[in-house]
């Protein structure tokens, strides 16, 4: 919990319980469904929790903000941006519906109000979104490819409604079909060696 404290030092008290809540319920879900590895639960905190908030630290989402987390398995990166964004919405689909019984207790343990879960797939959802997050689900022209005609048309942000998505290492040739995007090296944001092979990624929409 404290490396969450370290990087984001104005929590509330509720987050702060939300946030320390995950260790245990991931813990005791990851025995029945791998949500994680095995070696990494130790490291929830900072190679998934962490890693999740990146995005908080790209972009604010305003207030009835809409976000679908794209492929989310076990609520990354949605159940941290739930809990730090708690008057966005956020829609976490995944096409294996086991996982999202993970995040249902997740959202049971915390009482987060503003997580939906969908069993689907992302291009089957009807929904219009501010912007989708995805973490190391996919190249990224299936992203978009899958994300396609799912982004309001008018923007609320300072920034176009589009793709964020976490990734690691070399991007430059997954890119090339992409002109207009935009990495961030998550070195910027997080000095733990973890970070240094990996990028924050923002396509706008087409």
């Amino acid at each position: 919990m404290d490396i969450i404290k370290k990087y984001f030092p104005d929590l509330s008290e509720a987050q702060e319980k939300q946030f320390a809540l995950l260790q245990e319920v991931y813990a005791e879900w990851n025995e029945k469904i791998n949500v994680v590895s095995r070696k990494d639960i130790e490291n929830l905190f900072e190679r998934h929790i962490l890693h999740s908030l990146s995005t908080a630290k790209f972009i604010q989402f305003d207030s009835g903000s809409k976000i679908m987390d794209l492929g989310t398995g076990g609520g990354f990166p949605g159940v941290p941006l739930a809990i730090m964004f708690p008057d966005s919405r956020f829609h976490l689909v995944d096409s294996i519906g086991k996982k999202l019984k993970v995040i249902d207790a997740v959202v049971e343990a915390t009482g987060l109000k503003n997580i939906f879960t969908f069993h689907s797939r992302a291009e089957q959802m009807e929904y219009q979104y501010d912007f989708v997050v995805s973490r190391a689900v996919a190249p990224a022209m299936d992203l978009m490819r899958w994300s396609r005609g799912k982004y309001f048309p008018k923007n609320r942000h300072q920034i176009v409604n589009g793709l964020i998505c976490l990734k690691g290492g070399d991007l430059a040739e997954e890119l090339k079909p992409f002109p207009k995007a935009a990495v961030t090296k998550l070195s910027t944001y997080f000095a733990e060696d973890f970070f240094a092979d990996k990028s924050l990624v923002y396509i706008p929409r087409v």
